[in-house]
């Protein structure tokens, strides 16, 4: 054997081999480096040196999408609202405006009732008018009298009754003091007449009485 046939057995023997499904083919030479403990695998890419993101993007549509759903749910959410607020606007500004009419109304026509009692009071006193030179003092005097009890019951019907003098203390609380005259028969002031009678409306002071006092004297010197 010549030495060229022993270097060419050499190289030969070197390249190493593998059989696939029979096939004996030639392995081509690869350089190996060692991977150490702490030494992670490279992150796989695509052709373009890029990392997939084909799930990434699926995921991130899926989002979008339920946000989408969301932002819609909400605005109808507040279209409906919108809508109930205003028609509640819109019925609160009816029943302002027909309050101010019936109150206006009651405010007008409120003594309709009233007045229409004491109309017969006002008929009764022309039908005396009328009489008066045909009936003598007495029978006139009566009829005006008559008049009267029927006004004072018409008013006590409607909670108005005349303040009563219980005492003669003057009390400014229900009585004004229209005029005033000093005397030595009184050590505090003193109703010494009724000039205008006071009335209530319930529990109400409706008018004061109208009054002439009595105050004590001043002493000279005091």
């Amino acid at each position: 054997m010549s030495p060229d046939d022993i270097e060419e057995n050499g190289k030969k023997k070197a390249e190493p081999s593998v059989e696939i499904n029979g096939l004996e083919e030639t392995a081509d030479e690869v350089e190996y480096e060692p991977i150490g403990e702490g030494d992670t695998f490279p992150e796989k890419k695509d052709k373009a040196g890029l990392r997939p993101h084909g799930e990434e993007e699926k995921g991130l549509k899926h989002k979008l999408k339920k946000k989408e759903a969301e932002i819609k749910t909400l605005k109808k959410d507040h279209d409906e609202l919108k809508d109930k607020y205003l028609r509640k606007l819109a019925e609160m500004e009816n029943l302002r405006k027909r309050f101010e009419r019936e109150r206006a109304d009651y405010l007008q026509y409120a003594l309709s009732e009233f007045l229409r009692e004491t109309l017969v009071v006002l008929d009764n006193f022309e039908r005396a008018l009328k009489t008066s030179d045909q009936a003598d003092g007495k029978s006139f005097q009566e009829g005006v009298e008559l008049i009267y009890r029927q006004y004072l019951d018409l008013i006590k019907k409607k909670g108005v009754r005349p303040i009563e003098l219980s005492d003669k203390k003057f009390d400014p609380a229900v009585q004004q003091a229209v005029l005033t005259e000093e005397s030595d028969e009184v050590e505090e002031p003193e109703v010494a007449e009724v000039l205008q009678r006071g009335y209530w409306l319930q529990d109400r002071l409706l008018r004061p009485s109208m009054v002439k006092v009595l105050v004590p004297r001043k002493r000279e010197g005091s």
